[in-house]
């Protein structure tokens, strides 16, 4: 079992002194001397060390009230920074879906002409056939069943002193 504390009450306490000594630290003598909060006053024929207690207790009071508020504000702007955060991160995926759409249209404009290069491609390579199959049944000389014979370029220079089979 926790032990209580007991307070022996001092024969020697003076309510006079004391009062005097508290009225001695306030500013003023009288108790409309110091402003209350708007929410409370003094009643009617309270004693002075009643009055006093009282005060000091509002004040405490009064003191964690500001001190709260001074949280609330604190806590509005907070809040503040955080929806300023949130738009920001807004702006962010914004810019982002943006750059992804722009990635797909190049990449569609990148495909498209690629395959127009592959038909392209495919045009030119039927085209080279079918001049290949027309010059083959076109006779190029005297008569279509003789071969031309290869005629030798003339060199001059430099190549016209080299022979063939010192290049190879």
């Amino acid at each position: 079992m926790a032990s209580v504390e007991q307070l022996h009450r001092r024969q020697g306490v003076n309510l006079v002194q004391l009062e005097a000594d508290i009225t001695s630290i306030r500013s003023g003598s009288s108790l409309n001397s110091i402003a209350l909060p708007d929410y409370v006053e003094h009643t009617e024929g309270v004693t002075r060390v009643g009055a006093l207690s009282a005060e000091a207790v509002i004040r405490d009071y009064e003191s964690a009230a500001k001190e709260i508020e001074a949280m609330g504000t604190e806590l509005i702007d907070a809040a503040q920074k955080c929806e300023a955060l949130t738009a920001q991160v807004h702006d962010a995926i914004a810019f982002m879906r943006d750059t992804a759409a722009g990635y797909r249209e190049e990449g569609r404009k990148i495909f498209k002409r690629i395959e127009e290069c592959a038909l392209f491609t495919e045009d030119v390579r039927k085209t080279c056939v079918e001049v290949k199959r027309r010059m083959a049944e076109v006779s190029v000389g005297p008569s279509s069943d003789e071969e031309l014979a290869p005629q030798e370029p003339e060199l001059s220079g430099i190549a016209a002193k080299v022979t063939m089979s010192e290049i190879r």
